[in-house]
């Protein structure tokens, strides 16, 4: 892929210490782009800066709380202090769970929405004025259940949902003012997310019921979204199962929660069962 667009860009991440976060980062790098790097662990993210770009002025580190919007604040400000522009905002951080709504302790869904959804809200409250100037990207990374209901995954479907929402509404808004809105949506893809998830009461699942090396990789995923964010494209649905999970569900809804259904209670430990 030729990445010369993003030469000299400004590209903001969070959730950029692990997973696609960590891969565009590397990706985007590579292209010559500018990186404001946004996680919880600052000492993680400053070791990993040093693998991303030799050159530690294209890249600066932020320890940043998404559930916090003072963090976020600060995050925007951080980077153009020392940029004086922002061109993308991938809105990348996130936080999953796996439990029936009837265990779940509503801490659990506080939680999802307060890192997935209100983090997404923050971080482009604060970017959308150096966005408009820039006539830049806004992304969202949601994922396969942002469209159709993933059974055991309550929280994080409420959360993608919202998400997708919110910038759908904010790409119209903005239809006549240049600014560029993305939904991305990888479907599985090999990352921590699901050893870190959160079960019916709030603790961490602490490991993966997938098997992890059958998925796309981050770093595919990665790839994908340079393209989608090149080609300033809309949405980007990936993998096959993923793209037939979203067309179905428009078309036969009734079908597709069944095949959903199914396909989830094959997951060890599912915690349901047909």
């Amino acid at each position: 892929m030729n990445g010369s667009c993003f030469k000299d860009k400004v590209i903001v991440i969070t959730g950029a210490s692990s997973g696609i976060g960590l891969a565009s980062a590397e990706l985007f790098a590579s292209f010559g782009a500018k990186l404001s790097l946004a996680a919880r662990s600052l000492d993680r993210l400053e070791a990993l800066a040093a693998r991303i770009s030799p050159d530690s002025s294209r890249v600066l580190c932020v320890k940043t709380d998404v559930s916090v919007e003072d963090d976020c604040r600060n995050l925007v400000e951080k980077t153009v202090e020392k940029f004086g522009r922002i061109d993308i905002l991938v809105n990348n951080a996130g936080i999953s769970m796996r439990a029936l709504f009837r265990d779940l302790d509503l801490s659990v869904i506080r939680s999802l929405m307060d890192v997935n959804f209100w983090g997404t809200v923050y971080c482009t409250k604060y970017a959308l004025p150096h966005l408009l100037a820039s006539k830049g990207s806004v992304v969202g990374v949601i994922s396969i259940a942002g469209f159709a209901g993933l059974p055991g995954r309550t929280g994080y479907s409420s959360s993608k949902y919202a998400i997708r929402g919110f910038l759908d509404t904010l790409r119209i808004e903005h239809l006549y003012d240049g600014l560029h809105v993305m939904i991305f949506a990888p479907g599985f893809t090999a990352s921590n997310v699901r050893n870190a998830a959160l079960t019916a009461d709030g603790s961490r699942q602490g490991e993966t019921p997938r098997d992890e090396g059958k998925m796309m990789t981050a770093e595919e995923c990665a790839m994908h979204l340079a393209r989608g964010l090149r080609r300033r494209s809309r949405e980007v649905v990936l993998t096959p199962i993923g793209k037939l999970t979203v067309w179905m569900h428009n078309l036969f809804p009734s079908l597709t929660d069944r095949l959903e259904f199914s396909y989830m209670a094959k997951e060890p430990g599912s915690p349901f069962r047909k």
